[in-house]
């Protein structure tokens, strides 16, 4: 079986709909691509030239961090600077109905009448890293449209959120002085994943010295980095070897440095405090990228991995929705069951006999 990369003729009104930035053909389009109807991957085909021109924006953290309300607040702030804004809020689906109560667009009420605003709700389905299954390509259809701004807040789940980092350029994670063990939380992953820590709910007690947890581990990532290369007793900042947070708190604000540091901001966001500063990192952060030539190798790896979704979808679709290898796979467990096959070599035989299938 082979995909024509025309697009279906249904979907040339669509497209014709699409350019002139009609919002009824955005969410139709959003729709066709996240439910995977027919002729989505045509449709997408047709949009993938006009990618690369947005910055999306990664917003992880764990449950009650408040990252709907720093996603609404940063929304409405580039609103303000005359950009426009295209919002995916992931929620979890429900294990027993299969359902998603969806109420970060609830939660979004403020700005979902802002024409310049688009907010799409997305379950995740099952899925377990942080997003749903169809986000990066529902970003590429906002991206296509032409917002300049993509803001992606993931479920919430908390340590297995890694999903984002490979969907956006920078990402974002939200703690809060609630958040338990944060540096037990960090090491799980979380640490690695961000390019810029907000501490939201900034009034509440210990929120400074939770700041203060994560310079200190990030200045003791730094350790062999800030000082390699110094002559022993010459040239020290004995500050720095004192405090690694303060070294930390330094090279974040080191905007020349030629590797970056997160910086870690404080928010009050439901009051809107820190949110002028945290967009200011996030253009920091943005021209590094493009400065060091990580913006391109991101991207790059992202479309890698578009391909290997893609190719891998196309194997499942092709060998698990014919009956006859189901029917052949059955006739093998016996055989397994009796330790005489092993599911490796049943692997093996398969895709042997089935090489055709994968090349129709």
């Amino acid at each position: 079986m082979t995909t024509s990369s025309a697009p279906r003729e249904t979907h040339r009104t669509l497209l014709a709909d699409f350019e002139a930035r009609r919002p009824a053909a955005l969410a139709r389009a959003v729709s066709i691509v996240e439910n995977h109807r027919a002729g989505f991957e045509q449709l997408l085909g047709a949009l993938h030239p006009r990618l690369g021109r947005a910055r999306r924006i990664g917003i992880t953290g764990p449950p009650g961090a408040g990252k709907s309300t720093i996603t609404t607040t940063l929304a409405s702030l580039y609103r303000s600077a005359g950009l426009t804004a295209g919002i995916i809020a992931v929620d979890p689906t429900s294990p027993f109905t299969g359902g998603a109560l969806l109420g970060d667009r609830i939660r979004m009420e403020a700005v979902a009448l802002d024409e310049g605003i688009f907010i799409r709700s997305m379950a995740t389905r099952g899925s377990l890293g942080g997003l749903a299954a169809g986000t990066r390509e529902v970003a590429d259809v906002l991206d296509g449209y032409g917002f300049d701004r993509i803001l992606i807040e993931t479920v919430g789940v908390g340590q297995s959120e890694l999903d984002i980092a490979r969907t956006a350029d920078t990402t974002v994670v939200v703690l809060v002085p609630e958040s338990g063990d944060s540096v037990q939380a960090m090491k799980a992953g979380l640490m690695e994943i961000a390019d810029v820590f907000v501490v939201n709910k900034a009034d509440r007690p210990d929120a400074e010295r939770l700041r203060h947890e994560i310079e200190m581990t990030l200045g003791l990532r730094l350790g062999g980095s800030t000082m390699r290369n110094v002559p022993a007793h010459h040239g020290v900042d004995l500050k720095t070897l004192r405090n690694p947070a303060h070294a930390a708190r330094k090279q974040a604000q080191n905007d020349s440095a030629g590797t970056w540091t997160p910086p870690v901001l404080a928010t009050i966001a439901d009051r809107g405090e820190g949110i002028e500063a945290l967009a200011a990192a996030l253009d920091r952060h943005f021209d590094y990228l493009s400065r060091s030539g990580m913006l391109e190798a991101r991207r790059r790896e992202r479309l890698r991995e578009r391909v290997v979704e893609a190719v891998e979808r196309r194997m499942r679709q092709r060998l698990w929705g014919d009956a006859e290898i189901a029917a052949w796979v059955d006739a093998q467990l016996p055989a397994l069951e009796a330790g005489t096959l092993t599911p490796f070599a049943v692997a093996d035989t398969l895709l042997a006999r089935n090489a055709g299938r994968l090349t129709q």
